[in-house]
């Protein structure tokens, strides 16, 4: 799995990429010029303490990653964490935010 690293390419995702609204998550979609799909993963201290993001954050890269090879690939995708998220991360699973991202996804037209 390819992850974004820099600022620069965050930026040029959030600058140039579709945003897409789901109940637990915002995703930005650009594509890339690769063959792969490129993760980048935000949850903001709004979203709530240390051990909520980082529980968050595992859930977004785990339902990425079970989910990447029925996607489109060539696509730089980031998914922020919204307040939503934090206020139920102790009962969140992962089913939940499969089923949000999905629906995403299809609206994106990013299912293959």
């Amino acid at each position: 799995m390819l992850k974004l690293k820099t600022k620069t390419e965050f930026l040029k995702v959030y600058n140039r990429g579709d945003k897409h609204f789901g109940y637990y998550q915002l995703i930005y979609i650009l594509k890339n010029n690769l063959k792969e799909n490129r993760l980048g993963v935000v949850a903001s201290k709004k979203t709530g303490n240390a051990v909520c993001r980082n529980k968050l954050k595992r859930l977004f890269r785990e339902n990425f990653r079970q989910n990447n090879e029925n996607l489109n690939q060539g696509y730089d995708i980031i998914f922020i964490a919204k307040r939503n998220a934090g206020d139920v991360f102790k009962t969140i699973s992962l089913s939940m935010i499969e089923k949000d991202s999905i629906k995403i996804f299809k609206r994106a037209r990013l299912l293959k």
